[in-house]
């Protein structure tokens, strides 16, 4: 046999963007439609209004109206644009949302690629370069406020050697961070989402290794871990979405890796090991 693949415009593209990287998530889908040949519709978030009006004005003078519009507005306006039928439908968001719009999809039987985030698990083996696992756990945290949905969402590490990861987060945060990090570092996108991630944080009876502090009025919370958090923890519930990394303590690889099977499949897994066979356990085989 000898198939071939033909590529051909779907037509009609809906995407619909967020808030945390508001560029590269609306033009990246964007350039991929147009590429594929199709029309497209944009709606970006309206949690990111000064970059939608850039957005806005810069397609409508660069780009063929034709073929390439903005639609900006909150939930009524995405609602109305759920309603129609569309060639495909791309959406980056959380969960919640993602089964709203592929409801929404199904009544038309459009075809839908959904990008969401979770509860992206962190798996530490003790024999692993702990400095440089330290280092990449807390940029990937932090980076954004920690709103990234490929954002490492919690530490599972064997009991006895949390304090040695700990003590290592400390020389990295101290590094990030030599004075303070209250003058440059993200805030939340919104009172809304400042108040859910605080609340978590108020909620969790876990124990502050470093941060906790957070201000209303400008959204802020300090770049925050907690250690010996427990499975049914506030922090636990849902995906975080801010600055705050819960540590928790397992006794080796085998419940790390129940833990992780016992909830909602992650968006990531974050192994890190020099050893292949725990990263093949951790990660390829159980996960």
């Amino acid at each position: 046999m000898n198939p071939s693949i033909r590529k051909e415009p779907k037509g009609v593209v809906l995407i619909i963007s967020p808030f945390n990287y508001p560029v590269f998530l609306s033009f990246a889908p964007l350039a991929a439609a147009i590429a594929a040949g199709n029309a497209v519709v944009l709606k970006p978030s309206e949690h990111a209004p000064a970059v939608n009006s850039l957005i806005t004005e810069l397609c409508a003078e660069y780009l063929d109206p034709q073929l390439i519009q903005v639609v900006n507005g909150a939930v009524p306006e995405t609602t109305k644009l759920l309603e129609l039928q569309w060639d495909h439908i791309l959406y980056t968001g959380s969960g919640p949302v993602g089964k709203i719009v592929a409801t929404a999809a199904a009544k038309h039987l459009t075809p839908v690629t959904l990008e969401l985030g979770g509860k992206s698990p962190v798996i530490i083996d003790p024999r692993c370069d702990l400095k440089t696992a330290a280092r990449r756990i807390l940029w990937g945290k932090f980076a954004n406020a920690g709103q990234t949905c490929l954002a490492p969402d919690y530490v599972l590490v064997p009991k006895d050697f949390q304090d040695e990861f700990i003590e290592s987060l400390k020389e990295v945060r101290a590094s990030f961070y030599p004075e303070t990090d209250e003058g440059h570092f993200s805030r939340l996108i919104t009172p809304k989402a400042w108040e859910r991630v605080n609340k978590l944080l108020e909620g969790s009876k876990g124990t502050i290794v470093f941060g906790g502090k957070s201000v209303e009025e400008t959204k802020y919370i300090a770049p925050t871990v907690m250690r010996d958090v427990k499975a049914d923890d506030s922090l636990m519930t849902e995906e975080l979405f801010g600055p705050i990394l819960p540590i928790v303590a397992v006794e080796n690889v085998d419940e790390a890796i129940a833990f992780v099977n016992a909830r909602d499949h992650p968006l990531v897994i974050y192994v890190f090991s020099k050893d292949p066979a725990f990263k093949a356990k951790g990660v390829l085989s159980e996960t």
